[in-house]
């Protein structure tokens, strides 16, 4: 049966042990490379799109636990990240609360609001999880705009300081590049961890068969509980980061459009992929940029280069180019 702290224990705190040599490697390049991009930059601009691509990585690798190995879909995963963002800068900015705390107190109010709407809407299955999880974000959207006494409403929330921790300011983008990716790289390790614990053997029996799953002792609802609330976590923390490194907020960052966003970066770096959660964050947050140069085009193109890697690549961009570059090799 499901055990509540063995959740923690076992997927979290055995040491955060890697499962295998591969994944220990991968982590130590990953972490090598980050380390040492700054040096071959030379524009800040280049520095905040790594930033943002750090956020996004978090936030898709939650997402991808929650749908990629749960199996539970949510169309309204931007509300978690707002609530986050929103939570902290308010904090900070109109009552004076330190950003660490801000964060903590973010979190924890994140994690209340998952339970909350969790209970309830797992356990629904499929497309009406999907629309219920939808109605949440458009909720949630809703009083990002309306309640403007405390979110000053769609003109946005401004005046947000910058993280700061033990005196420390992250004040540059370099100092706030090495804070998201560290963090990143944190979330990560957890991640793989989790996955490749009885926790994630369970949360792959509950996508393959509920009812296979709940044969063999697995508490479905509990599970998908957790991780419904550990996806929302890793959501509330990169919306907290967002906030504080951008210095200014507004409900548009937090709609429905970037919750299909976070579900296509998901689906184009790999579902049940940890890795591909950095490639799709990779391509969904660079390919704009490079679009820009297509000007009215833009929305065209874009559409196009995801239609093509879903026909091409169906198993999303790791697991697809892998698969192709193990049948040459095989041949």
């Amino acid at each position: 049966m499901y055990d509540p702290a063995g959740f923690w224990v076992s997927g979290i705190s055995s040491g955060y042990r890697m499962s295998s040599r591969g994944n220990i490697i991968a982590v130590l390049v990953l972490s090598g490379v980050m380390l040492g991009l700054p040096l071959l930059l030379n524009n800040d601009y280049y520095l905040s799109v790594l930033i943002i691509i750090g956020l996004n990585t978090i936030l898709a690798l939650g997402l991808n636990l929650l749908m990629g190995y749960a199996g539970q879909i949510s169309l309204g995963h931007a509300a978690f990240f707002g609530l986050g963002a929103y939570t902290s800068g308010i904090l900070t900015t109109s009552y004076g609360v330190h950003p660490i705390p801000a964060l903590v107190i973010a979190l924890v109010f994140v994690g209340v609001v998952a339970i909350i709407v969790g209970v309830p809407s797992l356990r629904l299955r499929g497309y009406f999880l999907g629309m219920a999880t939808l109605g949440f974000g458009v909720i949630v959207s809703i009083l990002f705009k309306e309640m403007s006494f405390i979110t000053q409403g769609p003109s946005g929330f401004r005046g947000i300081p910058e993280l700061s921790a033990f005196g420390f300011v992250f004040d540059t983008d370099l100092k706030y590049y090495y804070l998201i990716w560290t963090c990143t790289i944190i979330i990560l390790m957890i991640s793989a961890n989790i996955i490749n614990s009885r926790i994630g053997r369970a949360l792959r029996a509950i996508h393959t068969s509920e009812a296979a799953a709940g044969s063999l002792g697995v508490d479905i609802q509990a599970y998908k509980l957790a991780i419904f609330v550990l996806s929302a976590l890793y959501a509330s923390l990169a919306g907290s980061l967002y906030a504080h490194f951008i210095g200014f907020i507004s409900p548009s960052s937090f709609g429905f459009h970037f919750s299909i966003v976070l579900v296509t970066m998901v689906v184009v770096g790999g579902m049940a992929s940890i890795w591909g959660a950095i490639f799709g964050a990779s391509v969904l947050t660079l390919l704009p940029e490079f679009l820009m140069v297509f000007e009215d085009y833009e929305i065209v193109v874009y559409g196009l280069i995801l239609m093509l890697i879903m026909i091409f690549l169906p198993e999303g961009l790791t697991r697809g180019v892998i698969e192709r570059i193990k049948g040459r090799l095989a041949r």
